[in-house]
């Protein structure tokens, strides 16, 4: 049997990772007494000794008023734990947004069918919309844009995995008050979505004609995801690893059951259905307006697919997890989104007047139960509801993960308040995660007369973050190979490589664009509902235009507002630092590792290997 050499872990190590190590190691050796233990606990939310802050307004040393390497420096020298393993990073990437798939197919209608508007925009309102063509071609675009965009990310963020991620390389590759809008972009998508999923699990709860009230349900679901956030990252990416199993197994499920169903095995009753509702009532609905109105459904429902490269930072060893992460996008593309939303398509006409956006008669139902429900199949449908509400409280918990540590990162950059980059001594983002936690409460909203509003407007705050989010992402690693090529580097020091290349960067940075601009077409010349109130006369095209496309002018204020108040340049490649977060790693001495490991692989994990290996050189 092969064994792997001994390596020292020095290389990859830095002082920070020490002196963290060296407070924990502290705590271990005091005697377990109960006083010691309480000593510990509270010692533990003390300020950890490598808080960083770059001051505002500090001028560097270009004479700018931004100090660009100061804010560098400040996300590559952030105390946060590096606790998370490969297999909570995999989950991460493959679970991370299945819980707004699944809600993204069966958004509950807040304003009932009335208006087309509800909580959320979702897959069952697209089905209506677009028609199923519609879905699967507006959701194979956009994972195939998301494809592009992960790999680029990849690539950045195993080399310089610094806190804040894609917005500290805005910051770093692009203009730092491009960085800040972006920063403050993402944090107000994941801040607003904390209530909002949390009303949309409450709201599940109604599918039984609980008599609890809502607020009940809301503070209990409130408490349970703070207190996973408060826990530290380990507790994030356990209950991560063990929400994205129960969504992938109900995935798999669903999957087999649909298949099933259409080809008639549902019982003795049962029919076949095959393509027979892509025939009639059609395969597309409203036409090409249809399918425009289609990709900013998708873009939402593949939300937070990008965390796994803000885990980075919290990462024991990027360098091997975040690959491995990575690559397991593609798969989930396929398999959860495109396999799953083709059976919806099948199994569901989209002229059901169950589905949401259309009547009141059945708001909490999605496409998948409503597909059980005609096959005649009992209690499936409340097992199916019980995977919804599991998947929205993981998207709840990733909200108040994503917001804290994107907002930390603003801190450190000096791009927000100081207090808010606090990290305690077990690398808890604390004041952060309090922020993003107060503002869940705003999700007691549901037991009021003002639900309505409130949430139509927040959801339409955080509508096109993603976009701007992922854009930035492709435009940001554009410009990190053109300086790496400029300032005289090789492609082969990367330790990991987009397989998409610059090419795929251009792709998804160019398709974002057009995403954009299908959004401003059906913003202000919508598609009319099937049931229920027409968008008629000015004031409702106009309201119904700011609610697709409110995000658009806080990007834009952020960044002209930052831009006129801080100065800040237009980072050149010959300026942009390329070693500030750098990971020093022995890079033969792991790629060894790593082939003594693939030896060591059961044979179906190796002929696994092999296949994936040759989609991927088919596919260049």
């Amino acid at each position: 049997m092969q064994k792997s050499p001994e390596t020292s872990t020095s290389s990859s190590r830095t002082e920070s990772d020490d002196r963290v190590d060296a407070v924990g190691s502290l705590y271990d050796a005091q005697p377990k007494t109960w006083r010691n233990v309480a000593r510990t606990a509270w010692d533990s939310f003390k300020q950890n000794p490598d808080y960083h802050i770059t001051e505002k307004g500090q001028v560097g040393a270009n004479g700018q008023v931004f100090d660009v390497g100061g804010a560098a420096e400040g996300t590559a020298a952030s105390p946060l734990a590096r606790k998370l393993k490969g297999r909570h990073l995999q989950m991460i990437a493959i679970g991370g947004s299945i819980g707004t798939i699944f809600l993204n197919i069966g958004r509950t209608s807040l304003t009932g069918g009335s208006t087309g508007t509800g909580l959320f925009v979702g897959s069952g309102k697209a089905l209506q919309q677009g028609g199923p063509a519609s879905l699967v071609i507006a959701f194979s675009l956009i994972g195939g844009m998301l494809f592009c965009t992960v790999q680029a990310l990849g690539e950045m963020a195993v080399l310089l995995p610094v806190a804040g991620s894609f917005s500290a390389y805005s910051t770093r590759f692009l203009d730092p008050a491009w960085g800040f809008a972006m920063g403050w972009n993402y944090a107000m998508q994941w801040l607003v979505v904390l209530p909002l999923e949390i009303v949309a699990a409450a709201i599940t709860i109604r599918y039984w004609n609980s008599p609890v009230h809502s607020a009940v349900w809301v503070a209990m679901f409130l408490v349970m995801i703070i207190s996973i956030n408060l826990v530290g990252v380990r507790g994030y990416g356990e209950a991560e690893f063990v929400f994205s199993i129960i969504k992938v197994i109900a995935v798999i499920g669903f999957i087999i059951l649909g298949i099933t169903l259409n080809v008639g095995g549902g019982g003795n009753n049962a029919d076949y259905i095959g393509g027979r509702y892509w025939a009639d009532p059609g395969a597309f609905n409203n036409g090409f307006k249809g399918l425009c109105s289609v990709f900013v459904i998708a873009a939402f429902a593949f939300a937070g697919t990008e965390l796994v490269g803000l885990a980075a930072a919290e990462t024991a060893n990027p360098r091997k997890s975040l690959p491995t992460a990575v690559k397991q996008v593609f798969w989930r593309i396929c398999l959860f989104y495109i396999v799953s939303l083709t059976l919806v398509g099948l199994l569901v006409p989209y002229t059901d007047p169950r589905l949401i956006g259309q009547s009141t008669s059945d708001a909490k139902a999605s496409p998948f139960v409503i597909a059980i429900k005609n096959a005649g199949i009992t209690g499936l449908d409340s097992v199916m509801n019980v995977v919804i509400m599991i998947s929205v409280l993981s998207v709840g918990n990733s909200a108040v993960y994503g917001s804290s540590r994107t907002l930390a990162a603003l801190a450190e950059q000096g791009q927000a308040p100081s207090w808010l980059g606090y990290i305690d001594r077990q690398g808890r983002p604390l004041k952060a995660i309090g922020v993003a936690s107060a503002v869940g409460f705003l999700a007691f909203l549901a037991a009021s007369n003002k639900e309505d509003d409130a949430f139509v407007w927040m959801q339409a705050l955080s509508g096109l973050s993603s976009i701007f989010t992922w854009g930035s992402i492709c435009l940001a690693h554009i410009r990190f190979r053109r300086a790496w090529r400029i300032q005289g580097r090789s492609l082969d020091e990367l330790a990991f490589r987009s397989q998409a290349g610059v090419i795929g960067s251009w792709i998804g940075f160019l398709f974002n664009v057009l995403v954009l601009c299908a959004q401003f077409w059906t913003g202000f010349s919508p598609v009319q509902p099937r049931y229920g109130k027409p968008i008629e006369g000015t004031s409702a095209l106009v309201q119904n235009f700011f609610q697709a496309y409110l995000c658009f002018p806080f990007v834009l204020l952020c960044y002209v507002g930052y831009k006129i108040a801080y100065r800040t340049p237009f980072m050149r490649c010959n300026d942009m630092d390329l070693k500030t977060g750098v990971r020093e790693l022995n890079l033969p001495q792991l790629l060894l590792d790593e082939e003594f490991e693939r030896a060591a692989w059961p044979k179906w994990k190796k002929a696994a290997a092999l296949v994936v290996e040759g989609v991927v050189y088919c596919s260049k």
